[in-house]
């Protein structure tokens, strides 16, 4: 799209911008010192859309510096228009008239357009509204938006990973790691101050699919346009679904994007463009965007026409309108790409629905009370499915299915535990409305349009056109009208007609339920692909639990060959072949400073062992996934922000472990959790003292990671080998895996290293140690800010039964501590075999008294560099721990 005017060339924003300087300046030079004071005095009063400077900025300013902030706060032609107001007001008639004819010489009759952006402003957001007032549902129904919208759990993030308790539980969570409910308060704090003080101008919205991003962000843009949010800040927002726009065809310019969204393509745009600061861009779905070309220059000018993948990217990267502010929604897949590409992002979380929340989507998408009341009962005694409708896109297909089943008088039967089932549930259920007659024609049907959305998928296509439906024989067909929306453009000759998967989740479980419906199964292509076919490959495994099969046969007229699960089998195998093994000494040898301050490293796979055990979790089979976690001995998870979800899969295949397993937390934490409030009656209890009274006699809290813990102590879990490194476990932790100590069938390895654990903590966690029926071969402890640590490790050495090697690098051993440990060395109830000590500094008098020991008990080994004759450390201790 070619500039409207002529001054909106390449750079016309800097034009406007210098040429708006020079003439104030010039203005202002004109003026004698009385002048100047009386006009900066009237300028106190001069505002525009509410805002005015404050006159702390104004005093003393000379004519250079008055100009370049009148340029700075209001935007250059918004600056000349606010002078030349100021300069009547204070009665110098002659010197507004003048600079008004030198704007028109020097920026022509375009500089008028400002007093019609004002105007346009209401225009605009009455656009807005109408626009964005209703909202379609995958189903292609339309309802109100502030009728369907519930509020969803968003967090802000805070501190750095390694600050975080692994096991906080939410009295002890910091204000700022807490979710917070999507109202106004919360969308505005959006782009509110960090933690530095810094004002962010990107803010990313991240989450898994259908967890709510595009519906948050559409509400953002309804309730911006109502004029609830961002007040004084923002007077333009255009919402830019990237997906759609990376499908458009030729060239198209920022502009021309903008007047896309404007009504009748009409509007201010070079004044409007001109004040990118009060500019907000909501790009949905940015982790669409392919990476830039290595030489491919960025786009900086506004009207520049390029490829919509330059256009955006040129907004992501702040090379385009850099000022402007950003709202970007993304998956959290594999979000390191995506944040790599912004400038000072403020990332937040959204986590979905809190039970609360549940409940009041139900009651809107019911919209009958009695019926809204019956389906959540149904949904509620699922324990499992409840969970899952935490997610609300699981959520809204949970309730298709209940509203449908209801009003067949039929009630939820089946168990659904996991989103695959749900989503087979939802189309098994659609397809089954159809006719008995007509079902050869739509299994026919449904295969076609699996390979439809394998096809794009592989592509990275959202949109199909008609003649893509027509290749495939969709075109007009049953499936076609129940799961794919048709979408008509506005084109150059003609209106373009495009068609697109209700939601891009069911894209994704068709492009997996192709790989079983058709007689080629190239499994390499999803399996080996890229990011974007993360979810999709999810979907694949937990088709292949042996109920879904079931069901794909007597619906869908399908047999899947068990080499379908050996194919993913030895997928399974060469992931664990081509992954290197954990590397203990790493985690060794660090003091206290290194601790606290650990480098942050990227990695070009994040959380890639938690992406595996996803795909295991949907199998719901456990002896699949026994058989798949063997060519996995070492799962490594580092750097963490376990979800709720996170650690529901990460117990269940702890639960299905094979001997010989080993896992190892590293950094991890937890995701906020909901900020919950109390009730009144506890409030008041509280505050008359009652709570007090009986806090000696409550029970410990359980953490947030006792599922974990409990799936150890599972008579059928194999985990032999468990480590915490850096994971600042509080006392709840502690107490609940002091409870697994006592019962794990297969644990005989700890390691807890650099964890900060409390005096109170490490007492409650070697009472499980001490435990007769506790298994625990070697434990390895690093724990150099707690001097008492050794001290409460040494009184166990008298009571397990179990224990037989011990390693305390990095531990403090003062004289007294270390006559206490030979003590209970020499003690008849010590088992212990090897005494590891390699960083442990030592006086002379200790090495003596542990020399001692060596001479007393010469079946024990003490391996310290300064003692003689010492063995090197076994394999299977510095290996294992």
């Amino acid at each position: 799209m070619d500039p409207p005017e002529a001054c909106c060339s390449p750079s016309s924003v800097e034009f406007l911008v210098a040429v708006a300087r020079d003439l104030l300046q010039a203005t202002f030079e004109d003026l004698n010192q009385e002048q100047l004071k009386r006009f900066r005095h009237k300028l106190r009063d001069a505002t525009l859309d509410g805002r005015n400077i404050p006159w702390g900025r104004l005093d003393g300013l000379d004519a250079m510096d008055l100009a370049a902030q009148l340029t700075h706060f209001y935007g250059p032609e918004p600056a000349l228009d606010v002078t030349r107001k100021t300069l009547k007001r204070a009665d110098m008639l002659d010197v507004a008239a003048r600079l008004k004819e030198q704007q028109l010489q020097r920026l022509g009759p375009s500089s008028s357009t400002l007093r019609s952006v004002s105007e346009y402003k209401k225009k605009y957001r009455d656009h807005v509204l109408q626009q964005h007032a209703k909202v379609k549902e995958r189903n292609a129904r339309s309802v109100k938006i502030n009728k369907r919208f519930t509020k969803l759990l968003i967090a802000r993030e805070g501190a750095a990973l390694p600050d975080e308790a692994l096991g906080c539980t939410k009295e002890l969570e910091p204000e700022p790691q807490r979710a917070r409910r999507s109202d106004t308060h919360t969308f505005n704090r959006l782009f509110g101050q960090d933690e530095e003080g810094q004002w962010p101008l990107t803010v990313v919205l991240q989450g898994p699919a259908g967890i709510g991003k595009t519906m948050a962000a559409k509400k953002i843009l309804y309730d911006w346009a109502a004029g609830k949010l961002y007040h004084g800040q923002v007077d333009f927002a255009f919402f830019l679904p990237c997906r759609e726009l990376l499908e458009r065809p030729g060239a198209c310019s920022l502009a021309d994007l903008v007047l896309d969204q404007c009504p009748q393509r009409k509007a201010p745009l070079k004044p409007m463009l001109a004040r990118p600061e009060r500019l907000l861009f909501i790009l949905d779905g940015a982790d669409d965007l392919p990476p830039l070309a290595p030489h491919a220059a960025p786009c900086t000018d506004p009207f520049q026409a390029a490829d919509a993948a330059r256009v955006l990217g040129g907004l992501l990267g702040k090379t385009l309108l850099p000022a402007a502010r950003l709202l970007v929604t993304a998956r959290t897949t594999a979000p390191g790409r995506l944040l790599d590409r912004l400038c000072s992002p403020q990332c937040a979380e959204v986590c979905g629905f809190s039970d609360k929340d549940k409940k009041k989507y139900f009651h809107k998408f019911f919209r009958d009370e009695r019926l809204a009341e019956r389906a959540y009962r149904l949904v509620k005694e699922n324990e499992t499915l409840f969970a899952l409708c935490f997610v609300p896109f699981v959520c809204w297909i949970v309730c298709t299915v209940l509203r449908q089943q209801l009003e067949l008088g039929q009630d939820l039967s089946r168990t659904s535990k996991t989103t695959t089932s749900v989503y087979l549930l939802f189309i098994i259920s659609v397809l089954s409305s159809a006719p008995a007659a007509d079902a050869p024609r739509m299994r026919a049907e449904l295969r076609k349009l699996c390979r439809l959305a394998r096809e794009g998928t592989l592509g990275h296509r959202a949109q199909f056109a008609e003649k893509d439906l027509e290749r495939l024989e969709l075109r007009g067909s049953k499936v076609q009208t129940l799961f794919l929306s048709k979408k008509e453009l506005p084109g150059v000759l003609q209106t373009d007609v495009t068609y697109q998967f209700m939601d891009q989740s069911f894209q994704e479980f068709f492009s997996a339920l192709s790989y079983l419906l058709e007689e080629e199964r190239d499994l390499r292509a999803l399996l080996q692909g890229e990011s974007h076919l993360t979810l999709t490959t999810r979907f694949l495994f937990g088709l292949l639990n042996p109920d879904r099969v079931s069901d794909m046969q007597r619906h869908f007229g399908v047999a899947v060959p068990e080499r379908v699960k050996r194919d993913v089998l030895l997928w399974m195998q060469e992931q664990g072949q081509g992954r290197p093994r954990a590397a203990p000494e790493k985690m060794a040898g660090t003091d206290a400073a290194e601790d606290a301050e650990e480098p942050e490293e990227e990695e070009c796979e994040p959380n890639y062992p938690l992406e595996l055990l996803y795909c295991l979790y949907e199998t719901q089979e456990d002896a699949f996934v026994r058989q798949a976690l063997r060519c996995l001995p070492e799962l490594e998870l580092e750097r963490v922000r376990l979800s709720r979800m996170d650690l529901v899969i990460l117990s269940y295949c702890v639960r299905c472990c094979p001997p010989g397993q080993a896992l190892r937390l590293v950094s991890c934490g937890l995701a906020p959790a909901q900020k919950k409030k109390k009730s009144l009656m506890k409030r008041l209890h509280s505050s008359l003292g009652g709570s007090s009274s009986q806090a000696s006699k409550r029970k410990p809290q359980p953490s947030p990671l006792r599922p974990l813990f409990e799936a150890m102590t599972d008579e059928h879990c194999g985990l032999n080998s468990l480590t915490l490194c850096r994971c600042k476990l509080p006392d709840s932790v502690c107490h609940d895996l002091s409870e697994a100590l006592r019962e794990a069938p297969a644990l005989t390895e700890l390691g807890l290293l650099h964890n900060q654990l409390s005096e109170a903590g490490l007492r409650v966690l070697l009472e499980g140690l001490a435990w007769p029926q506790c298994r625990v071969q070697k434990l390895r402890v690093q724990q150099p800010s707690l001097q008492e640590a050794p001290q409460y490790i040494i009184s166990i050495l008298r009571q397990s039964v179990a224990l037989s090697t011990l390693d305390l690098g990095d531990c403090q051993l003062p004289g007294p501590v270390v006559t206490s440990l030979c003590a209970a060395l020499q003690h008849p109830g010590c088992r212990l075999q090897t005494l590891s000590l390699t960083s442990v500094e030592l006086s002379k008098e200790s090495l003596k008294e542990l020399q001692a020991v060596k001479t007393a008990k010469p079946g024990l080994v003490i391996i310290h560099p300064a003692l003689d004759s010492h063995p090197k450390p076994s394999k299977g201790l510095s290996g294992a721990l």
